[in-house]
């Protein structure tokens, strides 16, 4: 397990478009175009995975965070883009089990080639990005302070804010790094951008 840092993708960049397949079967759509939420308020992009246990510390709040964003008109998509050769835990059938297992309400992508990833600049699982209604993004870096190194307990209270913070036409200014597992580049496709570390 690598400690890494979340890039902080530069504020007022715009959404990219992606078409990924998508894990859930709990859903009708078995591919999802990010085109389709290109209505709603916001849209939320999670960069996760199976494996991950800064990610396993989230799983059973996801679905709270999901219904956040459905009360605010926010549309909420997970991706993994981790290499599932290596990793087999984190497969696309391993996806599906984990859709059923935690009942996600969401839709669950499978980043395969890693584009949408690098696309992104997305470095760790978790790594957040959060877009207004015009597609622009206006928060990314962490869901709150829980960490699996301390006793804080998830509660997605950064998002939300931040997500709340839109229904006003507001940018949470103070935005902090999102630290977890890297995410598990392929062989000779690791990026070449840099993962910073934190500020002290």
């Amino acid at each position: 397990m690598s400690l890494v840092f979340s890039n902080m993708l530069e504020l007022g960049s715009d959404l990219m478009p992606f078409e990924l397949k998508n894990a859930n079967t709990n859903l009708s759509d078995s591919k999802i175009n990010i085109q389709k939420y290109a209505q709603n308020k916001a849209v939320f992009v999670l960069f996760m995975c199976n494996h991950c246990p800064f990610v396993i510390l989230y799983k059973k709040i996801l679905n709270d965070i999901y219904d956040y964003c459905e009360q605010n008109n926010v549309a909420m998509v997970a991706i993994n883009a981790n290499d599932e050769v290596v990793y087999p835990d984190d497969s696309f059938e391993n996806m599906t089990k984990d859709c059923k297992e935690f009942n996600y309400k969401f839709p669950y992508l499978q980043d395969e080639t890693q584009e949408v990833a690098k696309a992104y600049l997305a470095s760790c699982t978790p790594d957040v990005f959060l877009f207004d209604d015009r597609h622009r993004l206006v928060y990314r870096g962490q869901i709150d302070d829980a960490r699996v190194s301390n006793d804080i307990q998830p509660t997605g209270k950064d998002i939300m804010d931040a997500i709340k913070a839109l229904q006003t036409g507001e940018i949470i200014q103070e935005q902090k790094m999102a630290s977890g597992c890297n995410i598990k580049w392929k062989e000779g496709n690791h990026p070449e951008y840099f993962t910073p570390k934190p500020k002290k």
